[in-house]
């Protein structure tokens, strides 16, 4: 059965175990303070028998040490209630990456550990295809994110980025574990524009190693074929020999399949992960 932390002070686990005298062992009341790990049910009783008891408190102290008892147990039910309910150790993260505005939809479902935005940038790229050949950023809740280093330019008007490589996945999804969407562009010049559905947290399975690419469909265009309008003539080009640019593509692309996708390939380049740019850059 899953437990959930319900840190306490003293004073406070001591007007529990005036509640719940069955309790006492285990809220170690010596302890200055504590962190409890109780199932829901018994955390739910504590609310409750601690809400009923405020009104009834014989001192001040009793009081004002119930009333922070019932918002810690409320806050952990919350907690149990979303992303937390897992622990972090074992928390995955899942999402569907979609490129918009082509049919039949190129997407991804991958899994992935708390890491920051950038490293979500790189298990994108590599998920999809692409070869961070160009600049990127994600759009979430109207907010700007991304690498200040590649993006700012240092005039009044650049626009305000929060640190992408400062920024992880657990400040960014809702704590309730809702789904929800955002958006994640890839090369300014042919406008790649991705749907980023969090699909919400798993817990990871033993003896599995991650990221993990769970399914997805369809290739991923060629890089610089010239956004969703060039990549729509580039297919036409390549499957009609007689097509005037048919011969110009295939030797600057070689042989493509838009059909292909193979989910444990993909998943090798995940874990492979892209070459560290920035280690590179000061050797």
């Amino acid at each position: 059965m899953d437990t959930f932390p319900l840190r306490l002070t003293q004073a406070q686990r001591r007007v529990v175990a005036g509640l719940f005298p069955n309790l006492a062992l285990r809220l170690a009341l010596n302890a200055k303070n504590r962190t409890l790990h109780l199932t829901v049910a018994e955390i739910e009783k504590i609310a409750q028998a601690a809400r009923a008891a405020v009104p009834k408190a014989s001192t001040g102290m009793d009081r004002n040490s119930l009333r922070h008892v019932v918002e810690a147990t409320e806050q952990a039910i919350k907690n149990s209630q979303g992303i937390a309910r897992i622990p972090a150790s074992e928390r995955l993260y899942q999402f569907k990456i979609t490129l918009k505005e082509i049919e039949p939809p190129i997407w991804r479902r991958i899994q992935t550990r708390d890491c920051t935005l950038d490293k979500l940038h790189e298990r994108i790229q590599t998920s999809m295809g692409w070869t961070n050949s160009h600049l990127h950023q994600f759009k979430i809740n109207g907010i700007l994110y991304g690498d200040p280093q590649l993006l700012c330019e240092g005039f009044e008007d650049d626009p305000e980025i929060v640190d992408s490589l400062e920024t992880r996945l657990n400040s960014v999804v809702p704590e309730d574990g809702k789904r929800f969407r955002f958006e994640y562009e890839y090369d300014f010049g042919d406008c790649w524009t991705h749907e980023i559905q969090f699909e919400g947290c798993l817990r990871a399975e033993k003896g599995t190693r991650y990221p993990l690419c769970v399914e997805g469909e369809r290739a991923c265009p060629p890089e610089d074929v010239g956004g969703v309008r060039g990549y729509s003539e580039y297919l036409e080009a390549i499957a009609d020999p007689e097509h005037e640019r048919h011969d110009e593509f295939i030797q600057w692309s070689g042989p493509f399949d838009p059909e292909a996708f193979n989910a444990t390939k993909v998943t090798k380049k995940m874990r492979r992960g892209l070459p560290n740019w920035r280690k590179e850059e000061w050797i």
